[in-house]
C-alpha cells in the first residue's frame, strides 16, 4: 500500500510540474490592447514563445485590434499555440500591407496550433475592383490572409478568415497539417479568394470545414499528394479544384487525392480538374477520388477541363501535356443547374485513362443531367450519365 501510495504520489506530481510547465502568454503582458495595433506585441510574444524549451499557449482574448503584414518564424524549441478568441483587423489599403504576399505568414515550424473562436478579417472589399487580373497579364497580386510555409505536423482549428483581399490561405511546402472546424467567408463577387490553396505538400486534411467564397473552395497545385478533404461544406464559390496545372514547366506531379462527404450548393463548379492547353507543363494528375458528394444545383457537378483557358489569355492551338489517369467518381448526387452533369474534356495529345463512374445521380429540371466527354472512354457502372456515341 505504501509503494502505490508513492507511485500515485509520483504520478500527480509529474501532472502538475507537467501543467506548470505549459506557459500562458496573454498578449496583454506586451502591449497588446483592444483597438490597438498589437504586430509588435504579438511578435515579441512569438519570439520569447519560440525560444521557449516548453510548450507555449499565447493568448489573444475577446476584442477588436489591429494587425500590420506578420511574418512569423521557426524553428521553435517546443510547440507553440495561439489561441485567438478576438476579432484582428487587417489594414483596409492593399499600399499598407507594402509588398507583403500573406498578411500572416507561418513559417518553418513544428508542432504548431492556431485555435479559437477568433476572426482574421483581410477587409478586402475595397480591393477586390482592384483585381483587374481578367484584362492585364501583368496584374498585381493582392494579399492573402494567411501564408503556411514550410509547416509541419500543425493543426488550424476552428477560427475564421473573413474577407481577404486575395486568396484566404496558401500552404506551400508543408507536412501533416489539419485544417478542422475552420471557417472561410467571403461574398461570391470577392475575385480571386480561393479559399485554401494547396502546394507542394503532403498530408494535408481539411475537414469539418465551411468555406463560401468568390473563387474556388480549395485549390490543389503542383507537387501535392495524399491530400484529404472531409465533411466540407462549399458555396458560394467555384468548387473544389484540381489546377489549374500545366503552364509551367517546373510543376510536380499531383497524386492521391480523397474528397469525400461534401456538399457544394450553387457553385459554378462542383469537383473539377483544369489544366491548360499549349503550354510546356508534362506533368501527371493520378489517384483522384470524389466519393459520396452532394451537389445543389450547381453549374459544372462533375468537370474535367484540359482546355481551361480563363479570359481567352491564351492558346488552345496545341493539346494540354498533362496526363489525367485513375480518377474516381462514385456515389455523386443532386442537381445540376445545367443539363450536362458530367463533362469530360481530355486532351487529344494525352488522353484521359482509368476514369471510373459509379452511381452518380443528377438532374437538371426534374430530368436526368447528360454527360458530354471528348478523349475520355470512363468505365461507367451503377446509374450516371453515359458519355454519347
Amino acid at each position: 500500500m505504501k509503494f502505490s501510495n508513492a507511485i500515485g504520489f509520483l504520478f500527480v506530481f509529474l501532472i502538475d510540474f507537467g501543467t506548470a510547465q505549459l506557459a500562458v502568454l496573454d498578449i496583454s503582458r506586451f502591449g497588446g490592447a483592444p483597438n490597438t495595433d498589437i504586430t509588435k506585441a504579438f511578435s515579441t510574444a512569438w519570439t520569447q514563445a519560440c525560444a521557449s524549451t516548453t510548450p507555449v499557449k499565447i493568448i489573444i482574448p475577446a476584442g477588436t485590434y489591429q494587425m500590420s503584414a506578420l511574418d512569423v518564424k521557426g524553428p521553435c524549441k517546443a510547440p507553440i499555440e495561439v489561441k485567438v478568441d478576438g476579432t484582428i483587423q487587417a489594414p483596409i489599403s492593399q499600399n499598407d500591407l507594402k509588398d507583403a504576399g500573406q498578411w500572416i505568414k507561418f513559417g518553418y515550424i513544428d508542432s504548431f496550433t492556431l485555435s479559437g473562436s477568433g476572426v482574421f478579417n483581410g477587409q478586402g472589399e475595397a480591393a477586390w475592383k482592384l483585381n483587374d487580373c481578367s484584362t492585364n497579364k501583368d496584374c498585381h497580386m493582392l494579399c492573402m490572409n494567411f501564408g503556411f510555409n514550410f509547416v509541419k505536423n500543425s493543426i488550424i482549428r476552428d477560427v475564421t478568415s473573413k474577407d481577404s483581399k486575395n486568396f484566404h490561405v496558401n500552404v506551400l511546402g508543408c507536412n501533416n497539417v489539419t485544417f478542422d472546424g475552420f471557417k472561410i467567408s467571403a461574398p461570391a463577387n470577392s475575385l480571386n479568394t480561393d479559399g485554401i490553396h494547396i502546394a507542394r505538400s503532403t498530408n494535408i486534411k481539411v475537414i469539418n470545414t465551411n468555406i463560401g467564397t468568390g473563387d474556388d473552395c480549395i485549390s490543389i497545385g503542383d507537387g501535392s499528394k495524399n491530400l484529404t478533404i472531409q465533411n466540407v461544406n462549399c458555396g458560394p464559390g467555384h468548387g473544389i479544384s484540381v489546377g489549374s496545372l500545366g503552364k509551367y514547366e517546373t510543376e510536380e506531379p499531383v497524386e492521391g487525392l480523397l474528397v469525400k462527404n461534401c456538399t457544394l450548393t450553387e457553385t459554378d463548379n462542383g469537383v473539377r480538374i483544369k489544366t491548360w492547353p499549349d503550354t510546356p507543363g508534362t506533368i501527371t494528375i493520378s489517384d483522384m477520388h470524389f466519393e459520396d458528394l452532394t451537389m445543389v444545383n450547381v453549374k459544372n457537378p462533375i468537370i474535367i477541363d484540359q482546355e481551361y483557358c480563363p479570359w481567352n489569355q491564351c492558346s488552345k492551338k496545341n493539346p494540354s501535356k498533362i496526363k489525367i489517369s485513375k480518377i474516381y467518381f462514385k456515389n455523386i448526387k443532386g442537381t445540376s443547374a445545367t443539363q450536362e452533369g458530367l463533362t469530360l474534356i481530355c486532351s487529344s495529345g494525352v488522353p484521359c485513362e482509368g476514369i471510373e463512374v459509379t452511381d452518380v445521380a443528377l438532374t437538371f429540371n426534374g430530368a436526368e443531367a447528360t454527360a458530354k466527354c471528348a478523349n475520355a472512354k470512363p468505365i461507367i457502372t451503377g446509374k450516371a450519365p453515359t458519355c454519347a456515341a
